[in-house]
């Protein structure tokens, strides 16, 4: 079967928490209903009677990896790709900025990447609606590299996707979409947000200045790299410092491997000397 051209994605797609007992439904929305059983019924067309109404007024939480596609997928740098397109966000209940996805300034609200056709950013689209009709929530845990997993059926009024013929089992729906890149980069920096551990010493604000940087700014990280003494005070081999300079996946990667070190003193980089 092809793939839906455009799959639709919920206001609130993505839970996580600190324990694998702690990633329930976001806020428990009755909209996130448990998978159970094997199967689940879905499918998501253009003569469906709903396409389109599902990207609208969406309050869509970008993480880095998301923004690293999309704004390869425009040719954008990334800081134009956020001032277009993104709102920044904080608020108590999250210690690290975060940053949304800006609807269209219309009557519909809808997603600016949204046409008639369907999504116009179908294989860089973000992690949420990737895997929708399904919501994942997700956690780590002391020891393991790899994260604990929930995933929750996404039910909203409008749909009619599940009145649809096609089933799948959670395997199958994960390998159609190609979750898997996406959850696994999007877990390395879930670990940052959701970890418990406080903040080193130092001037809080610069802190949260360089997490936003790191997080989604890569161009300009790479530029804060390659400008200062960096490379000075950090043991970096040669063939690292030019995946850094060429490759945004790896820069993603040092740049969490860096706030890792710089906000909880992890050991994930050496000093020279």
């Amino acid at each position: 079967m092809k793939t839906p051209a455009n799959p639709s994605v919920t206001n609130a797609s993505v839970g996580t928490g600190n324990r694998v007992d702690d990633m329930e439904p976001p806020d428990g929305d009755a909209r996130f209903l448990p998978l159970t059983g094997k199967n689940f019924r879905f499918r998501c067309h253009r003569d469906i009677a709903c396409f389109n109404r599902c990207c609208a007024a969406l309050r869509l939480i970008l993480t880095p990896y998301d923004i690293l596609r999309l704004k390869r997928r425009l040719s954008l740098p990334s800081y134009r790709f956020l001032d277009r397109y993104t709102t920044t966000v904080t608020d108590l209940d999250n210690r690290f900025p975060r940053v949304r996805l800006r609807m269209d300034d219309n009557a519909g609200k809808t997603c600016p990447f949204v046409t008639p056709g369907g999504c116009a950013v179908y294989e860089d689209r973000p992690g949420a609606c990737r895997i929708y009709p399904l919501g994942r929530a997700s956690a780590s845990s002391p020891g393991r590299e790899d994260a604990n997993e929930k995933f929750f059926v996404v039910k909203e009024s409008h749909c009619m996707g599940f009145q649809e013929d096609r089933e799948w089992t959670l395997k199958e729906w994960l390998e159609h979409e190609g979750a898997a890149e996406y959850n696994a980069m999007n877990d390395r920096w879930l670990n940052i947000i959701t970890s418990s551990k406080r903040l080193g010493e130092g001037d809080l604000i610069r802190k949260h200045q360089m997490f936003f940087m790191a997080s989604y700014n890569l161009d300009r990280f790479r530029a804060f790299l390659f400008g200062s003494r960096f490379f000075d005070r950090f043991d970096v081999t040669p063939e690292r410092k030019k995946q850094l300079q060429d490759d945004d996946v790896e820069l993603m990667k040092f740049a969490i491997e860096w706030l890792q070190f710089s906000l909880f003193g992890e050991k994930t980089m050496e000093l020279i000397g």
